[in-house]
């Protein structure tokens, strides 16, 4: 768990330069498509994995007693 929260960092710090990057320097037109098909859906994964599934301390206990609660 701990591995993959510091790939998440990772990639959503290396996707963050990207695509400033291609805000800031002037690069070819399929640089910047490449960076924008690849980049800000890393970027978005990335984020949403960081800050999904933290359960409040007292949630804990029975998140691990019933992990999926339905839709």
């Amino acid at each position: 768990m701990e591995n993959q929260k510091i790939i998440c960092i990772i990639l959503l710090i290396l996707s963050t330069i990207a695509i400033l990057a291609c805000l800031v320097i002037n690069f070819k037109v399929w640089i910047v498509y490449t960076i924008a098909i690849f980049g800000i859906p890393l970027w978005i994964l990335s984020l949403g994995l960081l800050t999904m599934a933290k359960p409040k301390p007292e949630d804990a206990e029975e998140r691990v007693r019933e992990p999926f609660t339905g839709y």
